[in-house]
């Protein structure tokens, strides 16, 4: 496959200032991946326990770090699997709603 669609992965920190409030800190970078379809399973599977999968993309294992979101085309989305595939990782993702 030809890793031509780029996401940005999306890491999330809490940092607590000096009046001890939590303030979301997000640091992201880009990579390149495939895009996959979801499987129908997949989304009847994820819909039972009330998740629903929109996107699933492929990437290379190094470049995968735990992050919690990923951003392509401008829309938000929320890691909410991860497969690891040989030297492959398939991270499944549903959009974030209410976001602002």
């Amino acid at each position: 496959m030809r890793f031509n669609q780029v996401i940005e992965l999306v890491s999330v920190d809490f940092l607590v200032d000096e009046l001890g409030n939590q303030r979301e800190v997000k640091t992201s970078r880009q990579i390149y991946a495939n895009e996959w379809g979801i499987s129908s399973s997949e989304f009847y599977s994820a819909a039972t326990q009330g998740l629903k999968p929109e996107k699933r993309f492929e990437i290379h294992s190094f470049e995968y770090g735990g992050e919690s979101k990923l951003s392509h085309e401008g829309v938000e989305y929320r890691i909410i699997r991860s497969e690891k595939i040989g030297e492959k990782i398939r991270i499944s993702c549903e959009k974030v709603i209410g976001n602002g």
